[in-house]
């Protein structure tokens, strides 16, 4: 896939190089679990910035999945219930891992091992579940990614 990309629902995120999409249907915290990971990786002296919250388009770039945000939206995210937010953000950059929130009483202990997520059409990325609520959501995140 190249040009213009596959529009998706879901919240994107850059920390220290890595690219994070969160995905998952409709109120399962998107957009909270980006927000969390952003202050933390602040608080923690590492850089961070949104891609965009709630579509993002996904294309293939030299071999590299890109995400980037509609124009009419960039630099925003919402807070549910409690407004929209401006924050730093990024015109694109590479994703490199799915982000898959879990409501902790409702998911199996162990993910299957080498989970991929389709993201778009012929387009995957290895996931991470995150259960709801963590407390310290990035270090969890980079924990996994460490492991593997």
């Amino acid at each position: 896939m190249t040009g213009i990309g596959e529009n998706i629902h879901a919240t994107a995120i850059i920390v220290d190089g890595i690219g994070l999409l969160f995905v998952g249907p409709s109120g399962t915290g998107k957009s909270a679990l980006a927000f969390d990971c952003i202050a933390e990786a602040r608080i923690s002296g590492k850089s961070a910035a949104l891609i965009s919250d709630d579509r993002v388009i996904i294309s293939r770039q030299n071999g590299h999945i890109i995400g980037h945000g509609p124009a009419s939206i960039r630099g925003l995210l919402e807070l549910r219930h409690s407004g929209i937010v401006r924050m730093e953000w990024v015109e694109q950059a590479p994703l490199h891992y799915a982000i898959m929130p879990v409501v902790s009483a409702e998911a199996d202990r162990l993910p299957p091992e080498h989970e991929q997520f389709e993201v778009a059409r012929d387009i995957q990325l290895p996931a991470i579940r995150v259960p709801r609520p963590v407390r310290f959501p990035l270090s969890h995140i980079f924990a996994l990614i460490r492991s593997v």
